[in-house]
């Protein structure tokens, strides 16, 4: 775990309230029973999803995921991300613990769409990256927020979190949100000739925090 050395715990902005808490139920899994939690966005009619182990009501330190759907990777089994990885190993580590929470959250393609990051993907075979791809597009390199994910946790009590990622944004996200993050988790996975370049590309432009290959360890270890 990599502490994260100056929580921030006031808000930069106002809270928003544009969640409805629509509907809930416990649901047996492959991992075990996951509370999961329904929240109805007011302004577009959009669903997103808390699966919550155990009770995180009034916890610190809570371990909490914030995921974005990939529809490709995660029901298609899409070898160009590694976000079902990140998703299966969440839920693993939250339900071992006994303690977390997923948050899904309906952003597809870092909030460009579906349709638009299939376009993404055809400009991405001629030699674009990932970001390049967008802006071609005419989209910025990330179109997500964070709003919602921390409306979701201030409903489900969440005092503060163990982040469970590797993308200094969803870090900086929460903290402008009010939501103490105490510590990062690193989202470990697996990378493949599909997506390896895909991964270097965000770590080296947009600062992931991601270890490739074991000789990465040697020279962080060497420059530190």
């Amino acid at each position: 775990m990599s502490d994260i050395r100056s929580p921030q715990v006031l808000p930069t902005r106002k809270p928003t309230q544009h969640l409805e808490r629509f509907s809930e139920a416990d649901i047996p899994t492959e991992r075990g029973p996951l509370r999961t939690i329904v929240f109805r966005d007011r302004r577009n009619g959009r669903e997103h999803v808390a699966l919550v182990a155990g009770n995180v009501s009034a916890e610190e330190g809570v371990p909490v995921r914030i995921h974005s759907e990939c529809l490709t990777s995660e029901v298609f089994g899409s070898l160009k991300c590694d976000c079902r990885e990140q998703l299966d190993r969440a839920l693993d580590f939250i339900t071992q613990q006994k303690l977390g929470v997923v948050l899904y959250l309906r952003q597809e393609g870092r909030g460009i769409g579906l349709g638009n990051k299939i376009k993404a993907y055809a400009l991405q075979s001629k030699g674009l990256d990932t970001y390049e791809a967008n802006r071609q597009l005419g989209f910025a390199d990330d179109l997500r927020s964070y709003d919602i994910a921390a409306e979701m946790l201030r409903s489900l009590d969440v005092r503060s979190v163990d982040l469970i990622t590797n993308n200094p944004l969803k870090i900086a996200g929460m903290v402008e949100e009010g939501i103490p993050v105490l510590r990062r988790i690193p989202s470990r996975t697996e990378h493949n000739p599909h997506n390896v370049d895909y991964l270097r590309t965000k770590r080296e432009r947009t600062g992931h925090l991601i270890e490739l290959f074991a000789e990465d360890d040697d020279t962080e270890a060497k420059a530190g």
